[in-house]
């Protein structure tokens, strides 16, 4: 367009030249005089001019005329550059408009091109042998350790861009994908975890179920293979027996577990490519709000680096030991809680390497890995587990996990301000209220005719010994992992009994714990 208007700027000046030049060849010229009388301007005759006998014009007369006629184009010529000029930055800024435009068009054009693409479907070829293979996608896959099958589609979750130690609690954060990996083995129950995942799923895009399986159990992969393409099957290929000590022979399973839980991270991280996942076994049933707790969590664990973990489960979370009318309250704890838990890729990468062979839930509860960082665990569990069988025979199922209490309230948390969860507002909280809270004795508490009101009250312990015998006596877990009890952070543990809010803890001033109390 601009390119137009200069040319027509051009056009018009040459005019303005050639008139005047046309006007000055007439004015300078030699004397005219009349026609027929030898005084003419040219030497010619009166035919030259085109003048019939006789006839005659006057030269200056027509000049005048003609120069008139100049003026009024020179006049018309003048107008037009005017409104040229006038119009000059108008055309400037369309074209600058224009420019913007265009590159908004190549951006938009270059994120589409650049968007990831979604993992192809991977064929069904379910079979009740260990014998798999992976079908080719459109996508180049990592394939470190795949020599399994993808028994069946994937469903296609677009990925999407988290930004960075940013806290974002709102309704309008980005929806990132939250995958579920169910760890299975031999149990065909894993029919009654995966009922209650699809039944309370508020999306397949954003929350794909992944069945890590080991064993190769058929009838179990026959369970699995029903679901269709509502799961993704994958097989941990290596089925051989792990060589161990003698005398841990015994521990083949928590080997073997362990091995499986490296290989179905890995294809969830580095072959799937997802930023973070939450990861259940096949004897958990989940609560109506699990998605919402872990949505909702994300952004605090994406944000908060004292945080690396967040975890379903309350190890403390019998009936007797909550209050069922505070479903909504949470905590910070230093223990690792399991049976449940969202773990971000960067915490993986830092873990990988260094792997356990065996016992990796106790490996992650020692000093050297977590750092004195917390996990965020609820008042009441998101996850009951129904699996007494398993490597642990039984272990604590018959005297705390058959109780522990599966939350049955939508708690909205995504509309929440969970912010009070970040160290520094939680830590100055809960130092303020526990500390603050009457002290009392374990006698007091227990025949509780002394004390008024719910609470909080305070029962001090100093020493490994005093924790276990107030622990036993007030029906809480009694064990610690690296001197860490369970739920405890800053050594504080909180529980119920006989109603009253209590809090087990110990001398003001706290720092650090002894791992020698394990």
């Amino acid at each position: 367009m601009v390119r137009k208007k200069g040319s027509l700027i051009l056009c018009s000046a040459f005019l303005f030249v050639a008139w005047n030049a046309l006007l000055l060849l007439y004015l300078w010229g030699p004397p005219i005089g009349r026609l027929g009388e030898g005084g003419g301007a040219e030497p010619g005759g009166k035919e030259e001019w085109g003048m019939g006998k006789g006839g005659g014009v006057n030269l200056a007369g027509e000049v005048i005329r003609l120069a008139e006629e100049v003026e009024v184009q020179l006049d018309t010529q003048k107008k037009l550059l005017k409104q040229i000029e006038s119009h000059r930055a108008m055309w400037a800024r369309r074209k600058d408009v224009g420019k913007r435009e265009m590159e908004d068009r190549k951006e938009v054009k270059e994120e589409v091109v650049h968007q990831p693409q979604k993992l192809q479907p991977i064929e069904d070829n379910v079979d009740d042998t260990d014998q798999t293979r992976v079908k080719e996608t459109q996508r180049p896959v990592n394939t470190e350790a795949l020599d399994t099958n993808l028994d069946h589609p994937q469903v296609n979750v677009p990925k999407e861009q988290i930004g960075e130690s940013k806290l974002q609690t709102s309704p309008a954060t980005p929806e990132v994908v939250i995958p579920i990996l169910v760890i299975a083995c031999d149990r065909v129950t894993v029919k009654r975890s995966l009922d209650r995942l699809i039944q309370y799923r508020p999306s397949a895009q954003l929350h794909p179920i992944i069945v890590s399986q080991d064993c190769s159990h058929a009838e179990t992969a026959r369970v699995i293979g029903s679901y269709g393409d509502q799961v993704m099957h994958i097989r941990q290929p290596d089925l051989s027996d792990i060589r161990v000590r003698p005398e841990h022979r015994k521990f083949q399973g928590y080997y073997k577990i362990s091995r499986h839980y490296h290989w179905a991270l890995q294809q969830v991280f580095n072959t799937l490519s997802h930023s973070t996942v939450v990861i259940v076994e096949d004897d958990l049933e989940v609560a109506p709000d699990f998605f919402e707790y872990f949505r909702a969590l994300y952004p605090i664990l994406h944000a908060d680096p004292t945080l690396w973990c967040v975890s379903a489960w309350n190890d403390n979370g019998r009936d007797a030991l909550v209050d069922p009318s505070k479903a909504e309250l949470l905590y910070r704890t230093d223990f690792f809680p399991g049976l449940g838990w969202m773990l971000l890729k960067e915490m993986w990468t830092e873990l990988e390497p260094k792997w356990p062979s065996a016992f990796w839930d106790d490996w992650m509860r020692q000093p050297e890995q977590r750092k004195e960082r917390s996990c965020i665990r609820p008042e009441i569990s998101r996850t009951i587990t129904f699996g007494r069988k398993g490597v642990s025979l039984g272990q604590f199922f018959d005297q705390y996990l058959r109780y522990i209490k599966l939350n049955t309230e939508f708690v909205p948390f995504t509309k929440q301000d969970l912010s009070y969860l970040l160290q520094e507002k939680y830590d100055e909280r809960l130092i303020k209220e526990v500390y603050s809270a009457p002290l009392v004795k374990m006698e007091e508490l227990q025949q509780g005719g002394t004390l008024s009101g719910p609470g909080p009250f305070r029962v001090q312990y100093s020493s490994r010994d005093t924790f276990k015998v107030f622990a036993r006596n007030l029906g809480v877990m009694d064990d610690l992992k690296s001197g860490v009890p369970r739920t405890g952070y800053r050594g504080v543990v909180h529980f119920l009994y006989r109603g009253r809010r209590v809090f087990l803890a110990p001398p003001e001033g706290w720092t650090q714990y002894d791992v020698s109390w394990s």
